[in-house]
């Protein structure tokens, strides 16, 4: 061991007295300075210098390792690469990797046999005597003058002549929109600037996009005809209510747009008729308090996802196109199942499900186009091997009866399938590549369910490798969880996690609620002033798996990202004794002065999922959890922390304030890191192995904390 004589001294934040009152409750917040706006605050960012040299330092020990977990890590991937070439049309198109190359390639080739029916046993020819590949754009051309870079829409026109691309060079959020020509490449017209992602095509000559409001709300569309400028663009729909925003959809029959306009609890949908753009929208679903709607088409008729406090896991109708409040129950309203999504087909209806906190997929063949649409029949469910699992949608071709869909778990990697909708069989088109001898046989996954405070039963998803672990209460063990939204923490398959498993530790995601794992429902009873139960669940988990021997508080580790930096920072506040270490990404954790101040993004809109704390019923619930406002003259585990500066969803300060507070409170010696990326957004650096760095370094603070880093080399802070 190679001790350091001078250990560095972490950096201590001035404290600026800053007096919060509403209520007659006063708050003092000693950070509020770390709020700069402009990111440019030179007393700010050499803060946040100071902060990321501290954790080099307290990391450079275990650098090596730290490397070797990245070589590791970068050593399982199969770097040159292509995904499932999709049938569209005259063309395969699909994404290239290059081996040593941080992006992707959009790529094409011309199919050889076009008057073939499409077939799940298709496959795309290569070699020399194959249709050339063409690639359309080379995300690592345009990348090499940026520090980020980042494509969050590419959408290939109509008739494949054009492509049209967003780009993000910051980690804003904030994009611009090129037009090119797909065989040569050339720039067609001036970009669109200062856009969202959302973005389709309206014909082969027209784009509809979304812009945003000064709080990065998105709030007008637009119609834009090539060639002509964006200030001659006329807005199609200007969304005024702040507790709204606008999202942006083509159906699978390409005949519509949608445009919803969406707050937490409500969703009404007008459509544009692609080959009559001049006509603009027309209302499909009316706004109405409480109710939800998602629609897609076929034929002569909408199909309509509905969801409203009496019917909260969904039904699905559908009208006729030509009298939309003329509607048919497709599937009813089940309490026990929740639809999730659907897809089209000419001949096909595909239904996303979940029950018992599990996705599934059932398939309905619909009766010819001009026949009534009254009953849905025979309905086929897909099969799938593993006990827990993730299930996702992918682009398939409208006209044909092949549904492509991607599915991984635990210890299955991502895999993409061709199901045939006729037959009944399925075709694996793709599973990725996993290097370094990965035999997913050697793994193991299950499920178990733990009991809430409140009896509630919360669904646990495991995985460890079979002949490493005792299950004797002396195994590391890294629980997830996220828990708001409705969002669905899937146990999914993740290669740089291998270098954890094959250390012998057990990995698991608390899915607890606030997320819709268990459906609407669950939640529903994680939110607004039912949040704490998002925070309780997660104890419940953490004292169940210890109380079975996955565990010992001495080797449970933690990690959320975002909302779930929240759930982190609140349960190390609640429960900091149950902890060895945690890992808080991009953590929202001041909420209640985020969520007073409308001026900072999302935070209108999101008064619907967290509460409004200008009611004071609100305010005193939200300040008895928010991290920020609970930090206290306490031991805290291991705690590392990071940041994006430009991230517009939780600003850099939030997580920079939780830190400082932390500094001057904490009882402890234990490590308290905290890295702010100065020059991405919320989903950290863009490059791919540039994100693997930061899981090495997540994998490498975990195990210090653990003491399981090896002592050959690797001097420890």
């Amino acid at each position: 061991m190679i001790s350091q004589s001078q250990p560095p001294s972490p950096p201590v934040a001035k404290k600026v007295k800053h007096e919060m009152e509403l209520f007659g409750d006063v708050r003092v917040d000693n950070y509020y300075w770390l709020r700069d706006d402009s990111r440019k605050n030179p007393e700010v960012i050499s803060y946040l210098q100071e902060e990321n040299a501290y954790t080099e330092a307290k990391m450079s020990g275990t650098k090596k390792f730290e490397d070797e977990i990245y070589a590791e890590i970068r050593g399982r991937i199969k770097e040159d690469d292509i995904s499932a070439p999709l049938r569209k049309g005259p063309y395969y198109y699909y994404t290239r990797t290059l081996e040593g190359k941080e992006y992707v390639q959009y790529c094409r080739r011309l199919v050889p046999n076009r008057d073939a029916p499409p077939s799940v046993n298709d496959t795309m020819p290569t070699g020399p005597d194959a249709p050339a590949e063409h690639v359309i754009l080379d995300e690592n051309v345009k990348a090499q003058e940026y520090d980020f870079y980042r494509i969050g829409a590419f959408k290939v026109s109509p008739n494949h002549k054009l492509a049209a691309y967003a780009e993000d060079t910051k980690g804003d959020e904030i994009y611009t929109v090129y037009v090119i020509d797909a065989e040569t490449r050339a720039v067609v017209g001036k970009p669109l600037v200062g856009v969202t992602s959302y973005l389709e095509w309206a014909g082969n000559e027209a784009l509809v996009y979304i812009t945003m409001d000064a709080i990065l709300r998105p709030d007008k569309v637009w119609l834009h005809k090539l060639g002509s400028e964006q200030s001659s663009d006329s807005c199609l729909y200007h969304e005024k209510d702040d507790m709204f925003s606008l999202d942006l959809g083509a159906s699978e029959s390409e005949k519509f747009l949608f445009i919803a306009s969406e707050s937490k609890i409500t969703r009404f949908v007008f459509y544009l008729e692609v080959s009559k753009p001049e006509d603009g929208l027309r209302v499909l679903t009316p706004r109405i308090n409480g109710i939800d709607t998602s629609v897609s088409h076929r034929g002569n008729h909408f199909f309509i996802q509905r969801r409203s406090d009496e019917f909260f896991n969904s039904e699905l109708l559908a009208c006729p196109v030509d009298n939309t409040s003329e509607t048919t129950v497709l599937i009813p309203h089940r309490a026990s199942v929740k639809i999730q999504d659907i897809q089209l087909f000419s001949d096909h209806l595909v239904v996303y499900e979940r029950e018992q906190g599990l996705p599934t997929i059932t398939t309905y063949r619909l009766p010819a186009v001009d026949e009534p649409l009254i009953t849905l029949q025979g309905g086929q469910a897909v099969q799938f091997i593993d006990p827990v699992y993730l299930v996702g949608q992918s682009e398939s071709q409208f006209s044909t009866n092949i549904l492509r869909f991607s599915y991984s778990s635990l210890r299955t990697p991502p895999c993409v399938y061709d199901y045939d909708m006729s037959t009944g069989e399925s075709v694996l088109k793709k599973i990725e590549t996993v290097l370094g001898g990965f035999d997913a046989s050697n793994y193991v996954t299950e499920r178990k369910w733990a009991t809430a405070s409140d009896g509630t039963q919360i669904p646990i998803s495991i995985v460890h490798q079979k002949n490493l672990v005792k299950l004797d209460g002396s195994d590391p063990m890294l629980l997830y969880g996220y828990g708001s939204y409705e969002i669905c923490i899937d146990p999914d398959f993740k290669a740089s996690r291998l270098s954890l498993l094959d250390r012998g530790f057990i990995f698991a995601i608390a899915h607890i609620r606030g997320g819709g794992e268990m459906g609407r429902q669950w939640y529903e009873n994680g939110k607004f002033l039912k949040k704490k139960n998002t925070f309780t669940d997660f104890i419940a988990c953490a004292e169940f798996l210890i109380e079975k021997k996955y565990c010992s508080k001495e080797k449970l580790c933690i990690e959320g990202r975002s909302a779930g930096g929240l759930l982190i920072g609140a349960v190390l506040n609640m429960r900091p004794d149950l902890f060895k270490a945690a890992v808080a990404g991009v953590p929202f954790v001041d909420v209640l002065t985020t969520m007073l101040d409308p001026s900072i993004p999302l935070t209108t809109s999101e008064w619907e999922e967290w509460g409004d704390p200008r009611k004071e019923e609100f305010y005193f619930y939200m300040k008895s959890y928010s991290p920020v406002d609970n930090v206290q003259a306490q031991n805290y585990p291991n705690i590392l922390v990071t940041a994006g500066l430009h991230d517009p969803r939780v600003m850099y300060s939030e997580p920079a304030k939780f830190v400082a507070k932390l500094r001057d409170m904490k009882t402890d010696g234990n490590d308290l890191l905290f890295k702010c990326e100065l020059s991405a957004g919320h989903f950290s650096k863009s490059g791919r192995f540039e994100r693997l760095q930061e899981d090495a370094m997540t994998y490498a603070f975990i195990l210090k904390a653990l003491d399981m880093i090896p002592t050959s080399g690797s001097a420890q802070n």
